[in-house]
Formats: structure tokens, C-alpha cells, sequence
């Protein structure tokens, strides 16, 4: 498996090579970012500057092709002032899932208020409730639902910070914390994330009601 700290320190090394004091923020999110990756594993980088214009875009493809595992290579490429002015729910769980390499994203936290953790949990369900039911009656797609129930387990970190006030990244450590309804929606996903086989109808059927009760909520 990848030395991520060792791979992290040359990117970082090309990064300010690239753009030199215009990098505002680094980090990692997803499995790197959790300490849970595999083999297979993105390394999903964060790479903040100072601004982005189309040509630090081409610049920042060209450095990332000088490095090794780039096709592993994914993440969220921005501008400082781009990022302030984010959707505030994005902003709460980008803020809590990224884990630092240089820098640090502490300005982001006068935006996360409890409406933004509030509509966090909303617009995850709206979207889940949307494509389940498409799924449902068009797709008809094990692959759907299984990306589905990655995305309900993002919501149900939303709703596990709505009602602790504590973030916790690990999926697996949400169900210590969490109500039976939502421990189901995360135990399936995790059964699913482990390749075990999809019951369609019964896990959408969950997903959808799931869903539709904290779409209902006031």
C-alpha cells in the first residue's frame, strides 16, 4: 500500500514548487484521510490557493502528472474565496471530513451554524429520497444503491453531529452514537461497502422510507 505520509510530503514538495506562497490550505479527505484506506484506495487530496484561474487548473494537472499514482489521484481543487462562499452545508461536512497537511480551514467555522448542519441533513435526504425513487422504478441498479447508501452514510453523520454536537468520521463508530433506524442505514452500508450481496427491494425499500421521514421532519 501507498506510504501516504512519504507521498503527501513530495506532493506537497510540487505543490509550492508549482505555486509556491499562493497555497493556502492541504489536506486529505476519504479513506487516507480516515486512516482506513486499502489497496485500492483514492488518495483524495484538498488544494487550496490564494485564487484559481483556468491556467493553475492546467498547471495543477500538469504537476499532478509528474507524480506516481496518478491514477489514483482525486480531490477538490479550489480558490480561497470560492470555498468562503460555498453552500454552508457543503461547508460542514467539507470542514469536518478533511484532515490537514498544511494550513487549516478554522475560517470556515463562522459559516457552520446549526442551519447548515440542519439543511446538511435535509438536502441529504432530499437527494437520496429523489434517486432512490428513480432507481426504484427506472435504473434498477445494484451499483445505485450501493453509491446510495455512501451517501446516506455522509447524512447520517449530519444527523449524528445534530443531535451530539461531535463529527465522527469512521462509519463504523456511528453506530455507537446513533438511533436504531440510522445504525440499520449504516450497517448496510457497511455490509455493502465489504461486497456483500444487495437485496434490492428490501434495502431500497429501507433507504426510501428512511428517506422520506427526515424529508418529513420540522
Amino acid at each position: 500500500m501507498i506510504d501516504i505520509k512519504k507521498w503527501t510530503d513530495n506532493f506537497s514538495e510540487a505543490l509550492h514548487q508549482t505555486f509556491d506562497t499562493r497555497v493556502w490550505f492541504v489536506g486529505l479527505q476519504g479513506s487516507y484521510g480516515r486512516g482506513e484506506a486499502t489497496e485500492a484506495s483514492d488518495i483524495d487530496l484538498v488544494v487550496i490557493l490564494d485564487e484559481v484561474s483556468p491556467a493553475d487548473i492546467r498547471a495543477y494537472d500538469k504537476m499532478l502528472d509528474g507524480l506516481p499514482n496518478r491514477d489514483l489521484v482525486c480531490g477538490f481543487f479550489s480558490g480561497r474565496d470560492e470555498l468562503l462562499g460555498w453552500e454552508p452545508s457543503d461547508l460542514f461536512q467539507f470542514f469536518y471530513d478533511t484532515t490537514p497537511i498544511s494550513g487549516n480551514l478554522d475560517e470556515l467555522l463562522k459559516y457552520i451554524d446549526k442551519s447548515a448542519v440542519d439543511r446538511a441533513v435535509r438536502i441529504g435526504a432530499c437527494n437520496i429520497y429523489h434517486a432512490c425513487v428513480h432507481n426504484m422504478l427506472y435504473e434498477k441498479s445494484e451499483d445505485i444503491l450501493r453509491s446510495l447508501y455512501k451517501s446516506a452514510s455522509f447524512t447520517v453523520q449530519a444527523v449524528c453531529f445534530r443531535q451530539t454536537g461531535k463529527y465522527v468520521k469512521c462509519q463504523k463508530d456511528l453506530l455507537k452514537c446513533v438511533d436504531s433506524e440510522e445504525q440499520e442505514i449504516v450497517r448496510t452500508f457497511l455490509y455493502l461497502k465489504s461486497g456483500g450481496a444487495a437485496d434490492f427491494e428490501k434495502m431500497s425499500d429501507m433507504l426510501f422510507l428512511w428517506s422520506k421521514k427526515l424529508i418529513e421532519q420540522r
